[in-house]
């Protein structure tokens, strides 16, 4: 094969991707408009729908925007010779491959995310802020953006420069001990992103004793489920949308609370909320998707292990000096199909636990608590009520509200 054939099936796999995105958003926005089943009749009255559409309207739009900015965008990079010249531009500053990608990828990102700043602002100040979601201030929203770029340098450059380590050192086996790394580093952020990442972006605090902890205390020891760590997070700090979440394992694993979905949710639909996320811990949920993902990074880490020493992938991208990141690029964009596939089965995956996860909430405590609560936060999160079949099926990790609440009636 040519360098100039495998250009332009790089540019093929970019272009079949982003038209699949935009007739599935196309199919998805004709039904903007449908009616409301008569399950959820009592979720939106007519003016709090209209919102709702004209929230998904927006969002649709906006998306339509950004995306195709981020396509045509790409596009010029590529038949510009931009990895090229970023390439050049690496090379000129250090002999050491490990830096020369380090500095590669550090251009790459560090211009991309400048280029889409201005539209996630918009996001955040204008069109979250123009439907009542927004609370973030714009100190926030940078300290934010720089907060993640520091991590971003410190935690994903430490892993590049370790993988490109094991690749100088050991050949086409790199991928063995990449994979244990990644292994390992997963298994850590697991553990320790609530305690660790967490308090960098937002204030964690032990829920206060009342009728809330008691709540969940004496539901937790109904179900014999050891739990010593609830926290409360101030997500109002940036949105009033509410959510929860398990996080971590064995000793390790708490609840966190946002502070919206305390102040949305009486005591019982919260209990029901926790009972959800109960059940995906007890039915192994989280420790299946640790291994799943994991056995995913090692799946690829050895098809990239097979293609990573080809020159082809440097020169299709017009780069003459062969190199692991720029053949990492070059296989990103070839692997995008199968991604694409294991997404949509990880999805179908995931919403399989969701419906497990909604059974044991209701067995162990009440379907009804569970169903308002389901309701409350899609209404005050302005949620879709009738997606696409397709475009649920493809990119939805949890069932329908509708799906969900007829589950939860059987």
């Amino acid at each position: 094969m040519s360098p100039t054939l495998l250009f332009y099936i790089l540019i093929a796999i970019l272009t079949i991707n982003f038209i699949i995105d935009k007739v599935l958003d196309v199919l998805n926005e004709k039904h903007f408009d449908d009616k409301i089943p008569e399950n959820l009749a009592d979720v939106y009255d007519a003016e709090e729908y209209k919102k709702s559409q004209a929230y998904k309207k927006t969002n649709a739009q906006f998306s339509n925007i950004t995306s195709l900015f981020s396509f045509v965008l790409t596009l010029v990079f590529f038949f510009a010779d931009g990895f090229k010249l970023v390439d050049d531009f690496a090379r000129s500053y250090s002999n050491n491959s490990i830096i020369i990608a380090l500095i590669f990828f550090g251009v790459i990102m560090l211009g991309s995310d400048i280029l889409t700043t201005p539209f996630s602002y918009y996001k955040t100040f204008v069109i979250e802020e123009k439907f009542g979601f927004n609370k973030s201030t714009k100190k926030t929203f940078w300290l934010d953006k720089l907060k993640g770029w520091l991590l971003t340098i410190i935690i994903g450059g430490s892993v590049l420069a370790i993988i490109i380590w094991f690749y100088e050192q050991t050949g086409k086996n790199f991928w063995i001990y990449a994979w244990i790394l990644m292994g390992v580093f997963s298994i850590f952020i697991n553990l320790f992103y609530a305690k660790l990442i967490v308090p960098l972006f937002n204030k964690q605090t032990p829920l206060e004793d009342g009728e809330l902890k008691f709540a969940i205390e004496k539901y937790a020891k109904k179900v014999g489920f050891k739990i010593n760590n609830i926290f409360v997070i101030d997500g109002s700090k940036r949105s009033t949308k509410a959510n929860a979440y398990f996080s971590g394992f064995g000793s390790q694993k708490r609840i966190t609370l946002f502070d919206t979905l305390i102040n949305d949710l009486e005591t019982q639909e919260i209990v029901a909320v926790l009972a959800h996320e109960v059940g995906h811990y007890q039915k192994k949920h989280i420790i299946f998707n640790l291994i799943t993902s994991l056995l995913l990074t090692g799946f690829t880490l050895f098809i990239l292990s097979l293609f990573i020493n080809s020159p082809l992938l440097s020169e299709a991208l017009g780069v003459t000096i062969p190199s692991f990141h720029i053949g990492l690029i070059a296989f990103g964009i070839l692997y995008t199909p199968i991604s694409k596939i294991t997404e949509i089965i990880m999805n179908f995956i995931s919403r399989k636990f969701e419906y497990q996860a909604d059974n044991f909430a209701k067995e162990t405590f009440d379907a009804v608590p569970l169903i308002n609560s389901l309701k409350k936060l899609s209404k005050n999160s302005l949620s879709n009520l009738t997606p696409h079949k397709l475009y649920e099926f493809v990119y939805y990790s949890h069932p329908t509200l509708l799906k969900r609440i007829e589950n939860l009636e059987k």
